[in-house]
């Protein structure tokens, strides 16, 4: 059975740090690409974060500098290092995979997150609440 298994969410004033991990299951995870979305109440589903071969990343313009992704695949594990976090940082954290590094990750998905068919695999979700 497949699983990804979200933890590390959390609520934490402006400016503040969170490390969100990731633990996978049931595939291979070191020829997967993985990364991380986000979605906020009434907002579409945003890429936050992707990585393939622990040097193969992407971040968004909006966490740049302050988000940092990597992977453990002795541990099945990615992760998403938040630092200087903001209020609009505010999200469920969706942790998705996908077992060909060749399929294109969107930047905005319309709708829930997890209803996408572009992915292979998604996990539940984590709350991140940043407060002012």
């Amino acid at each position: 059975e497949v699983q990804l298994v979200e933890s590390g969410g959390g609520s934490v004033q402006a400016g503040g740090s969170l490390r969100l991990s990731c633990t996978a299951s049931g595939f291979t995870f070191e020829d997967s690409k993985m990364g991380w979305y986000r979605q906020a109440p009434g907002n579409d589903c945003e890429l936050v974060s992707t990585i393939y071969n622990f040097h193969d990343t992407y971040y968004a313009d909006s966490v740049k500098g302050r988000f940092t992704v990597s992977q453990d695949n002795a541990k099945n594990t990615v992760y998403l290092q938040m630092n200087s976090l903001k209020p609009e940082d505010t999200a469920v954290y969706y942790c998705a995979a996908d077992r060909s590094r060749d399929v294109g990750w969107i930047s905005k998905i319309s709708g829930n997150c997890r209803s996408y068919y572009g992915r292979d695999y998604w996990g539940k979700g984590t709350l991140v609440t940043i407060s002012s």
